[in-house]
């Protein structure tokens, strides 16, 4: 069973004078990696925070790495799927949607996918564990074959590598800070890190990204950090735009079991 708390805090602007266009609201999740019951909170939350506001055009942005390291992987691409049928959802494809792609027909990709958090993923799609961890690599990528369905493959296919709306650039993992963002690599939009990350100039938009966990949202005013390791810390977060406004959303795990959702200041 899971509850939502939410407790809604002042709306001031945030520091930075990025904005969105006048009527559109996003809202930006970080790195799911397999949680379903954060995710699933954290669906519950957005949706009654934007039917609580005046109507708005309205886009929810998820920033990658959905798979992996996390018990169901599976459930939160069915959620994300779901989701999507209902609502502006965009996708961006992250460094662990990549190498589960690319494991299906590369063997050392698999190897290295695996140790990853790529069983956690395999596993839940209904393969057992005792046959997965007996099985041999080749043997192991074929329990795998057989047990992810071609529409999942199709949806990972379909993901995004880039989204810019207002002045924002939303990535899975940053970008490259010597390049224009009209020729960011692919390999650099889903795993860099440095340069990225202690670059202290303006990149031109403000850069909302993933993949580096950070113990809260780390704003750095030319980039905002929104992977709070929800595999490992049980909190999953999500940043709130519209204007110049910034606000926090969380679905959080508590020692129970149970989940709570709390609207945070920027």
């Amino acid at each position: 069973m899971f509850q939502a708390l939410r407790q809604i805090f002042a709306r001031g602007p945030a520091a930075a004078s990025a904005a969105l266009p006048a009527g559109q609201r996003v809202y930006a999740i970080g790195d799911v990696h397999g949680r379903r019951d954060l995710f699933e909170a954290l669906i519950g939350a957005i949706d009654a925070d934007d039917a609580s506001l005046p109507p708005a055009e309205t886009t929810v942005i998820l920033l990658g790495d959905l798979v992996d390291r996390g018990s169901d992987s599976a459930g939160v691409i069915a959620l994300a799927r779901e989701w999507q049928k209902r609502r502006r959802v965009r996708i961006l494809a992250g460094n662990h949607e990549e190498m589960f792609l690319r494991s299906f027909d590369k063997l050392e990709v698999f190897r290295h996918f695996l140790r990853h958090g790529g069983r956690e993923t395999v596993l839940s799609y209904g393969v057992g564990r005792d046959a997965f961890i007996q099985a041999s690599l080749e043997e192991a990528q074929q329990l795998m074959i057989a047990a992810v369905p071609a529409a999942d493959i199709a949806f990972l296919e379909s993901f995004e590598d880039k989204i810019e709306i207002g002045d924002y650039l939303f990535v899975h993992a940053g970008i490259d800070p010597t390049v224009p963002l009209e020729e960011q690599r692919t390999q650099d939009l889903r795993w860099i890190r440095e340069p990225f990350l202690s670059h202290p100039d303006s990149y031109g938009k403000v850069i909302v990204h993933g993949h580096t966990i950070c113990d809260v949202p780390e704003d750095r005013g030319n980039r905002i950090g929104i992977d709070t390791g929800a595999y490992m810390s049980g909190c999953l977060t999500a940043i709130a735009l519209e204007g110049t406004q910034r606000r926090y959303i969380e679905a959080k795990a508590s020692e129970t079991g149970s989940v709570a959702t709390a609207t945070l200041a920027a």
